[in-house]
């Protein structure tokens, strides 16, 4: 005759774990999204001033080297690749065509020898956020990047 003999405590160390999984996955989620809604609030407010035309961003693109009729397409442009970064099937996406774009933005801060931490670097801190935001929300970026 065989005996099994269950050892409770395994048995509940094993569901603690993975409860602390869930809730930190939970957690991570929650902080993915936040960070994805506050790029995505800055980078909404980015392509309405450029969609409005507005005198502040002409003078803006004019100091940057641009005619300020460039403006209109740029921020259809990026409007387009927010889009694709909102959509869960086409994030990643998304966030490759957004950091493209923001690459541009450091190119021409670099172009007109703008301040470093301030102009230069800040498009790098954005791309970040959104790395950021998706690394937490979406577990295939986790598993395609994260810790091995």
């Amino acid at each position: 005759m065989t005996t099994i003999t269950l050892d409770t405590h395994a048995a509940s160390d094993t569901s603690t774990t993975q409860l602390s999984a869930a809730q930190g996955s939970k957690l991570a989620r929650w902080t993915g999204r936040t960070l994805t809604g506050l790029v995505t609030a800055f980078l909404a407010f980015d392509v309405s001033i450029k969609l409005l035309q507005l005198d502040m961003v002409a003078e803006s693109a004019r100091e940057l080297g641009y005619p300020p009729h460039t403006m209109l397409p740029i921020g259809l442009t990026l409007l387009a690749f927010l889009i694709v970064h909102l959509i869960p099937r086409t994030a990643v996406l998304g966030a490759v065509l957004l950091t493209g774009y923001l690459g541009g933005a450091i190119a021409t801060h670099v172009r007109v020898e703008n301040p470093l931490f301030s102009h230069t670097l800040f498009p790098i801190y954005v791309a970040a956020l959104i790395w950021g935001g998706l690394y937490l929300r979406d577990a295939r970026v986790r598993t395609l990047i994260g810790p091995r």
